[in-house]
């Protein structure tokens, strides 16, 4: 925002407010944010947009990380959002295939991978996620978590339905209990494939998908047009363009994991 010319402070005010983990307080969140007259609602990801929706019709919401805009309602169309929202989107279908692609390539011997998911959430590009596995012959196995208490108990059964590794697909709890994931995931050594390094950091194996320095720098640029007068109806949603291989070594020696050259090869990031 400040190459764009925004200060704040100086030419723009930021009020700031955290759910902390809790969704349940995002819609009165939201709806204060509405009453306090702001110009503009930056939503991170989809709980978030949900209640920014909900809390608004007419206040401009920018969407920072949302799955799939279009599957999930929040914009009829990518290139006529209408309404008051627009902002980024990611390919998750295409994306969901790429990663399964690049599990597979890497682990040449998985038959059956466990995908993991926060339960009653529903996640754009499950559907197609899963038919991308069938067709590379692997066998999905969906595991649903509803509280952290529900991790082990998923691993557990990860094991004994014989899962040569794990997707896991980004929700609230997933981001919430990374460090829990993988830590479960060596101790039952299975290897993780995620969607943002974030969960490699925390000690998962590898992931795939946008970078969000330059995601980020995108949003900034809808920001900058609403508030210099432009309407979000009149803004096409944007999907990345840039992607990020991420590869945590040090979790493929503890799992006694040859990565092949060929893919240490892409990395973007390697963690030694």
């Amino acid at each position: 925002m400040r190459e764009l010319g925004w200060i704040e402070g100086q030419n723009i005010i930021m009020e700031r407010r955290w759910a902390e983990w809790q969704l349940d307080r995002l819609p009165a969140l939201a709806t204060e944010l509405v009453q306090s007259k702001v110009d503009l609602i930056l939503a991170n990801a989809g709980a978030e947009i949900i209640a920014a929706k909900s809390a608004t019709k007419t206040i401009p919401i920018v969407m920072v990380s949302s799955l799939d805009a279009v599957e999930q309602g929040f914009v009829a169309s990518l290139a006529r959002p209408g309404e008051n929202v627009t902002g980024v989107t990611s390919m998750t279908s295409e994306l969901g295939r790429k990663r399964l692609d690049l599990l597979k390539e890497t682990v040449p011997k998985i038959v059956r991978v466990a995908i993991l998911q926060c339960a009653g959430l529903p996640l754009p590009g499950l559907t197609g996620g899963l038919a991308a596995a069938r067709a590379l012959g692997v066998a999905p196995q969906l595991l649903e978590v509803r509280e952290v208490g529900d991790y082990a108990g998923a691993f557990v059964a990860a094991t004994r339905e014989r899962s040569d590794a794990m997707v896991v697909l980004t929700c609230y709890l997933n981001a919430q209990h990374a460090s829990r994931i993988a830590a479960l995931a060596a101790r039952h050594r299975l290897p993780t494939m995620y969607s943002d390094k974030s969960g490699v950091q925390a000690g998962g194996l590898m992931s795939y998908g946008p970078r969000w320095s330059d995601m980020l720098r995108l949003v900034a640029t809808y920001v900058d047009k609403i508030l210099k007068g432009a309407k979000p109806a009149d803004l096409p949603v944007q999907q990345p363009t840039t992607f990020e291989l991420v590869i945590n070594l040090n979790t493929a020696k503890e799992l006694g994991l040859a990565i092949p050259q060929a893919v240490v090869g892409r990395a973007d990031e390697l963690i030694r």
